[in-house]
């Protein structure tokens, strides 16, 4: 069976990917009011994150708002999330320039954190931001070397992987050239990664990214809707909706190299898998994984031709 070859260490740290609007609770009062899509303590995502953290409700989550153009609201929701959760030990750690990146006082909090949080807003204000700073390879080193846990929302999940979406309206996304891609912060190799995916009608963005990039496996994020990867490969779905995989390895015709900007573009073959709460993807096996009741694992491989 062929394989993607990794371009790095096997990481100790985890990812979660979240595809935005992520339940936070929604703090009511009496837990019998709360509908039964939102029961955020028993299934929510960010409880997941705490369950995933080696030290349990006594990590240290930086929650970094760098993304938002609003960061004090942003980041002071996540703080109330978390301390529902009995999460006490988080700050909001704000960078709003390179320098600030660099600086000694947020290096330090780094090195002291269990889990960083990216919160949503705009990716490339990320990228132009960690790019190639000592924050990033902090990062970087602890996710590979540590038991450390890096997750993000939206913009925050999208940034995460070396292949990254900055732009593309969904209504003009079969027309080449309306994807605009770029590069990521890079702690995953060959994946593509959207978010919001069905409530704005992402599917046509995410498949022109993978056509134009067939190495990559497209991960298309509902919202409320995440994926864990463990040892930079290995997901499980998680939260209340869908994750769509797109993977463009067998693609057989495609347009794209050879039509001017802005015609629509032909492609053959592309494979979709959805995933629901519990099923996994291995992404360099390119393998889907079923998670029955009884706890036992069914395992479809993908025909590789």
């Amino acid at each position: 069976m062929h394989q993607i070859t990794p371009t790095m260490s096997v990481p100790k740290g985890k990812l979660i990917i979240i595809g935005g609007s992520v339940d936070k609770g929604s703090f009511f009062k009496n837990p019998e009011d709360q509908p039964n899509n939102l029961k955020f303590f028993e299934k929510g995502i960010l409880k997941r994150i705490s369950t995933e953290s080696h030290k349990g409700i006594h990590s240290r989550i930086e929650i970094i708002t760098t993304a938002s153009s609003i960061p004090k609201e942003v980041g002071e929701e996540y703080v109330k999330a978390f301390e529902q959760l009995d999460i006490r030990d988080t700050a909001i750690l704000d960078v709003r320039s390179r320098e600030e990146a660099n600086a000694a006082e947020t290096l330090d909090r780094l090195k002291k954190a269990d889990v960083v949080m990216f919160t949503g807003g705009d990716q490339l204000r990320l990228t132009s931001i960690f790019g190639g700073t000592e924050f990033l390879d902090i990062v970087h080193e602890r996710y590979i070397n540590d038991y450390f846990i890096i997750a993000g929302t939206s913009a925050g999940a999208m940034a995460m992987s070396n292949t990254m979406i900055y732009e593309g309206n969904a209504t003009k996304a079969h027309l080449k050239g309306e994807v605009k891609i770029t590069t990521g912060l890079g702690f995953m190799d060959n994946v593509i990664i959207d978010s919001h995916f069905e409530k704005r009608g992402r599917f046509g963005r995410l498949a022109q990214a993978v056509a134009a990039n067939p190495g990559c496996i497209g991960i298309g994020l509902g919202e409320d809707t995440g994926m864990l990867i463990t040892e930079g490969n290995k997901m499980q779905a998680i939260g209340s909706g869908m994750v769509m995989i797109i993977d463009g390895h067998h693609i057989k015709h495609s347009n794209i190299a050879d039509i001017p900007d802005g015609n629509p573009i032909s492609v053959e073959n592309l494979k979709v898998h959805l995933c629901e709460n519990g099923n996994g993807y291995w992404v360099n096996e390119r393998k889907f994984v079923v998670e029955m009741k009884e706890g036992a694992l069914i395992e479809k491989q993908v025909h590789v031709e």
